[in-house]
């Protein structure tokens, strides 16, 4: 049985989400505008693009503000704070969540909705039917993890993946303003190398056996009666998080 407060208390949670998802979105644009202004002045090449390189060049822009956000907040969670630090939560750490988690997550949302709409828009010049599922998968784990209030410390451990973007993003923009041989293209290849093996190698070996010596929380996850995979009502969702 609920009461007026309960709902009050639900419906004010996924008006917040709703707010940070939109304001994800909106600092894209932001970001996507900025980029398009500087780039000239660091790269005199920006002038002489065509449309379709420099709407990419814009929307890597964006791209890598997302990487850099989500990386540094998630070395946050997941090393500064004691939101996953088992000698504080024991054994519930990866069902941990707080509002600052939430809202980070709920902003990566706003990214994902936001790239994918430029996805569909200039399909197929940002990526093909690949990035568009790569991103559906993305925003459906980030959405059920943040309505549910579980498995977010795996979600920042994905999320931190993302801190090889912005080396990723270099090299294209290197490349595409005709600076390929140049020492910084070699140094920005060797600090690509050196990031994937640690956030792309290391950290998902981490990931995985994490998950093996927790398996008796991951069985758990999503499986209680007010939050589950078929409930259609997702305010039992934001209820159970109370």
């Amino acid at each position: 049985m609920t009461t007026d407060f309960d709902d009050a208390f639900v419906s004010s949670r996924q008006l917040l989400l709703l707010a940070l998802i939109c304001f994800g979105a909106l600092m894209c644009k932001i970001v996507y505008d900025l980029t398009r202004f500087i780039s000239p002045l660091f790269f005199s090449v920006y002038g002489n693009l065509n449309d379709k390189v420099k709407m990419e060049w814009n929307n890597r822009g964006f791209s890598t503000f997302h990487a850099v956000f989500t990386s540094v907040a998630s070395i946050y969670f997941l090393v500064i704070s004691d939101q996953f630090d088992e000698n504080v939560h024991g054994d519930s750490v990866i069902n941990s969540t707080t509002r600052l988690s939430e809202s980070v997550m709920g902003i990566s949302l706003g990214y994902f909705i936001a790239d994918l709409a430029m996805i569909f828009w200039y399909f197929p010049t940002l990526g093909g039917i690949e990035y568009v599922f790569h991103h559906l998968i993305s925003m459906f784990a980030i959405f059920l993890s943040v309505t549910s209030g579980q498995s977010q410390f795996y979600i920042f451990l994905v999320l931190l993946s993302e801190a090889t973007t912005p080396f990723v993003n270099l090299r294209w923009y290197l490349d595409n303003s005709g600076q390929k041989g140049s020492k910084a293209y070699t140094l920005n290849g060797i600090a690509l190398f050196l990031g994937w093996l640690v956030a792309r190698i290391l950290l998902f070996i981490y990931f995985f056996v994490h998950m093996y010596l927790h398996f008796h929380q991951v069985s758990s996850i999503l499986s209680s009666k007010s939050c589950h995979f078929r409930d259609v009502n997702l305010t039992s969702c934001f209820r159970v998080r109370r």
